[in-house]
């Protein structure tokens, strides 16, 4: 997801970490530096701000953004450029403003992921634009009607598991 921020590190040399509650995965450490800020939550979750993005391998293409402040509260989500070449999220100027975006090249997209019958379907309608450089992330609403909140992205085999982190 791009370069971590500046370094904060802890009274022993060490990059600062705080312990994350979660149901999915027990306890798990997160660097204070990887927290991702909504500042205006999340589609149907305004009062939760504080996320974390876990990479459950380097070659993963789906991840979990796992919340900081609710236990159990985790989406799915990936890149959507893995699986719609032609799917690009305009951001005007005002939006990048709010984001403190300063270079495009900082803005890292993802959608949530949903599973429906054998379909991993996307939610490329509302996707999720963090700016990497300072953390702070937005879920957009697109007036772009080519996209749904269910556009399907891959099919999943009877029995294939999902990867977790």
């Amino acid at each position: 997801m791009g370069a971590p921020g500046p370094e904060r590190m802890g009274p022993n040399g060490s990059e600062s970490t705080m312990e994350v509650p979660t149901t999915r995965f027990g306890m798990i450490d997160v660097a204070e530096d990887r927290v991702i800020t909504f500042d205006k939550g999340l589609l149907g979750f305004p009062g939760r701000t504080k996320f974390c993005l876990l990479e459950p391998g380097d070659d993963a293409c789906f991840f979990w953004l796992q919340s900081i402040e609710q236990p159990d509260l985790a989406f799915v989500v990936t890149d959507p450029s893995f699986f719609v070449r032609d799917y690009t999220v305009p951001i005007r100027e005002d939006q990048a403003k709010a984001l403190g975006l300063e270079k495009l090249e900082d803005a890292q997209v993802f959608v949530i992921v949903n599973k429906i019958a054998d379909q991993l379907t996307g939610n490329l309608q509302g996707p999720l634009v963090i700016d990497t450089a300072n953390r702070i992330g937005e879920q957009f609403v697109l007036a772009d009607k080519r996209w749904t909140t269910r556009e399907p992205l891959v099919r999943v085999k009877a029995g294939a598991k999902l990867a977790s982190a």
